[in-house]
Parts: C-alpha cells; sequence; structure tokens
C-alpha cells in the first residue's frame, strides 16, 4: 500500500482525539515499516544524484537495501516488540508496534516482484502475492481503486471523531498525501 494509506489506517485503528501522544505514535508506527525506503530514497536521489529510476528499479532490488527491509519489515521483529511493550505495559510502544504490524498485515498480500522478507531472522522466504498495490500487471489499478475507497472510509471516521481545527487540516492533507502517491508513481515508473 501507499504509505499515506497506511497512515491513515493507523489512525483510524489507533489514534484518539483527547491522546496526542497515542494519536502520535499511531502515525509513526504507521510509517516505520517504511522509514528505510524513505531514508534510502533521499539519500540515493537528493545527495548522491542518482535518478530515480535506478532508485526503484535496481537499488530497491539489491541485496544491501532488501536487507535493510527484511529488518523494518519483519513481522517477527514487529511481533517481539509488541510482546516486550504489552509486558512492560507500555501504552505509547503498544500502538507504536500494532500500527506497524497493521502496516506490514496491509503491505503482506500487496507486493508481487517488490515483495519483502517479511519472517526475517527466521527466514529469507518472500510471499510474492498476484497481487500489487500499485502494479497494473498484477491488478494495480484496481486495488489501487480498493484502497482509496476504504482510505475515503477512513477519512470519513477520522473527520467524525476529530473536531479541531488541525486535526481536520491533517487530515485533508491525508488525503492530498494518498493521491500524490499514484500521479508520482506513474512520473517515475
Amino acid at each position: 500500500m501507499n504509505t499515506p494509506a497506511h497512515l491513515i489506517f493507523a489512525a483510524t485503528a489507533f489514534a484518539q482525539p483527547d491522546n496526542r501522544r497515542r494519536s502520535l505514535a499511531a502515525l509513526m508506527g504507521g510509517f516505520a515499516p517504511d522509514f528505510s525506503l524513505y531514508a534510502l530514497t533521499a539519500v540515493s536521489t537528493l545527495l548522491l544524484g542518482i535518478p530515480a529510476q535506478t532508485v526503484f528499479r535496481e537499488l530497491y532490488y539489491s541485496p544491501a537495501w532488501q536487507q535493510v527491509f527484511a529488518i523494518d519489515n519483519s513481522f517477527i521483529l514487529w511481533g517481539v516488540a509488541l510482546t516486550l511493550s504489552i509486558w512492560r505495559r507500555h501504552d505509547i510502544w503498544m500502538v507504536f508496534c500494532a500500527a506497524a504490524l497493521l502496516h506490514l498485515a496491509l503491505d503482506f498480500p500487496l507486493h508481487n516482484h517488490d515483495a519483502r522478507p517479511h519472517f526475517w531472522p527466521l527466514t529469507d522466504w518472500v510471499f510474492i502475492s498476484p497481487f500489487s498495490y500499485w502494479d497494473r500487471a498484477h491488478h494495480g489499478d484496481i486495488v489501487g481503486w480498493i484502497e482509496w475507497a476504504a482510505c475515503a472510509g477512513c477519512l470519513f471516521v477520522l473527520w467524525r471523531r476529530f473536531q479541531g481545527f488541525v486535526a481536520r487540516v491533517l487530515i485533508a492533507l491525508g488525503a492530498v498525501l494518498q493521491l500524490l502517491p499514484t500521479i508520482i508513481w506513474r512520473l517515475i515508473l
């Protein structure tokens, strides 16, 4: 799924209007499994001047990048972190880890040739889904519309749940950001 969708789903599942720390933890946890992709891409394109096409057609699939993705996309590692946060009764870390696991659960069935080893360090096995959230050759157009519809429903729930001006600006920004990756991916790839 597109990263903004993960933030929208995490906020819908875990954010609360009267608890900013919990809401921030939900958003950060929803983003955490994609952080390395953004960091590696930013360094590669902005600092090293590598074209985006090279980043997403070559570097993304390199063993070094895939090893990084194996760590921050591991059900095992996030599951251990969630278990520890429950054991320690640390609510904010529980939300953060649960949001990251929700991210992985939504990504798992929607990556084809760009899938990640979600069960590292136990195995490097990768589930190659017949569906992709972006690749038209693997139903990306249909999945994209389903993702957008689900996000629209979540945004509606968030709009009703959060009444504050700042929250509503962030919700509207979430809608815009959810639309942008569709446009950007078509330009890059």
